[in-house]
């Protein structure tokens, strides 16, 4: 097959029908093409088949319309991931209400906001992470909570919501243009960001995860993020099931160990992760021989800057693809590394067929390759987000001119690769010139003295910003003014002289976000010796 013909969608690709529900296409029509039997998901205990998890889906979907359920409405679903987490998820999305996803280790200040914004009725939890929900359901008004584990006294365990799974509930008709589920942000700058997807979500991005790494029959996937996050959402449990594969539930901590110990138990075949857990990985000496990591084909890596650095590394000691992609919560995956492609180290590849991305100036003018402009989605793509719920002004200022504007900064390759160059808000002048601080950051981490490193401005009242190099030193390594000027000097061999940090400070860790996106603002912050 040539490299056109490779490159090439499959007839049907990414075409949306008129009605369409999301809990259909991932559960029902994969139990109607025969894998009823076949392994759905599988955690430390237990295992479900396709029929099994449908089974559940419709006892608790029995459960929620007793209830009072109806569609439309919202249904809090605070839980790790779990097969209770899945059947909560898929139940709500059948009859036509939207499942709230929010992330199980917030507070009860941050879910006061969120509930306060959604007003849903119904929440559904887990015993150990049901303290917020606990203190606010009387102050907020809920109704129900169902929680799975240890209920309270005044909570509705969830066995109990749980019917006949033998018994089926008809699925919603449902517009494939019409709101499915939300994910939401937990409002620690601010407002909540509660991101509303439609239905015709799962086959717009189910598509582009089919393209870019078409699935095998025999594929278990696993995450190492939390469901709440919509990368982990999709590539660990709504893609899995519409490819009809195998889901693996991660336990516990994503500890190098822990991860790998689940691979190796469920020959887990393709992993996504943060680059901050490979990252962890490399840096434990041999652990790529302590495991039986054999049947891994493929990881992947989102959330951070992978740089080329860690790639190389883990190709020469782990052997099997690493790919990376970028993605915003408003949409999932924009663009990707696949099979249909050559990784090519330090991009994050080349967009999927009729993915409405374009790299634009300050005027929305499409710039030459090698320019770094404003990264946009055009608003027709159906992939994108429908709405932020409750906050109109917030949707119209995100959805303007056709256009939806991701805030973060690209170049394109003259072979079509992209390349991101940070948040357009990460990026400052000094000496009155533009500085991209990834491009400072792959030069620090190349350099095998350096673990991580991030880059940040630092006030300067005669020249605008100084540079600022924040390094966490190798396995081996030590922090010292020796080392900051080895490094500074590699810089002077490779970059423009305004370029190289004026300062390189060290750290035993650089502050992160649950996902592994790296705290800027805090870096830049703080005072560092």
């Amino acid at each position: 097959m040539s490299n056109s013909e490779s490159a090439a969608p499959w007839p049907g690709y990414r075409e949306i029908p008129s009605r369409l529900n999301l809990a259909d296409e991932v559960l029902e029509r994969p139990v109607a093409a025969g894998h009823g039997a076949r392994r759905a998901m599988v955690w430390r205990g237990g295992s479900l088949s396709y029929g099994e998890l449908r089974g559940r889906v419709h006892g608790l979907a029995r459960g929620l319309q007793a209830l009072g359920v109806v569609p439309g409405e919202r249904v809090l679903v605070q839980m790790p991931n779990s097969a209770e987490f899945a059947t909560a998820f898929l139940a709500a999305v059948k009859l036509g209400a939207l499942p709230v996803v929010v992330n199980s280790l917030l507070g009860v200040r941050e879910v006061r906001a969120i509930l306060k914004q959604t007003k849903p009725r119904i929440a559904v939890t887990e015993g150990s992470r049901a303290q917020a929900l606990r203190e606010l359901r009387a102050p907020m008004g809920l109704e129900a909570v169902v929680c799975a584990g240890k209920a309270g006294d005044d909570e509705v365990p969830f066995a109990a919501v749980a019917g006949d799974p033998l018994k089926d509930v008809p699925t919603r008709d449902t517009s494939a243009h019409e709101p499915a589920f939300m994910v939401c942000t937990s409002g620690t700058t601010g407002r909540p960001k509660c991101i509303v997807h439609a239905h015709r979500w799962i086959v717009a991005l189910g598509d582009l995860n089919r393209y870019r790494l078409p699935p095998e029959p025999e594929d278990v996937v696993m995450a190492t993020g939390e469901w709440s996050f919509i990368s982990a959402l999709g590539h660990n449990l709504l893609f899995p099931l519409r490819n009809g594969v195998t889901c693996a539930v991660l336990s516990g901590r994503a500890t190098p160990e822990n991860v790998l110990e689940h691979v190796a138990a469920f020959r887990v075949t393709l992993l996504h992760s943060v680059a901050t857990v490979y990252r962890r990985m490399l840096a434990t000496e041999g652990i790529e021989d302590a495991y039986d990591i054999r049947a891994l084909r493929g990881v992947h890596s989102t959330g951070e800057a992978l740089r080329e650095a860690t790639y190389r590394q883990w190709k020469a000691r782990f052997g099997c693809e690493m790919y990376e992609h970028y993605g915003v919560s408003e949409y999932q995956l924009v663009v990707g590394q696949g099979a249909r492609h050559p990784v090519k180290p330090g991009s994050v590849g080349v967009p999927a067929p009729d993915v409405g991305i374009a790299i634009v100036d300050e005027d929305g003018r499409p710039v030459a390759d090698g320019a770094v402009g404003r990264t946009v989605i055009a608003t027709e793509d159906p992939g994108l987000f429908l709405e932020y719920h409750g906050d109109s002004e917030r949707t119209e200022a995100a959805r303007r001119d056709g256009v939806y504007d991701t805030g973060d900064l690209a170049y394109r390759d003259a072979e079509g690769y992209f390349f991101i160059a940070g948040r357009s808000d990460d990026c400052f002048k000094t000496r009155g010139l533009f500085l991209v601080p990834t491009e400072v950051e792959n030069a620090l981490q190349r350099h095998p003295a350096v673990a991580e490193a991030v880059v940040v401005p630092e006030a300067d009242p005669e020249i605008g910003n100084r540079v600022l190099g924040v390094v966490v030193p190798a396995e081996g390594k030590s922090a010292s003014p020796e080392l900051a000027e080895t490094l500074r000097q590699s810089l002077r061999d490779e970059l423009a002289h305004y370029k190289v940090p004026y300062r390189i400070a060290f750290a035993e860790a650089i502050p992160k976000s649950p996902v592994g996106k790296i705290l800027r603002n805090e870096v830049a912050a703080r005072s560092w010796p």
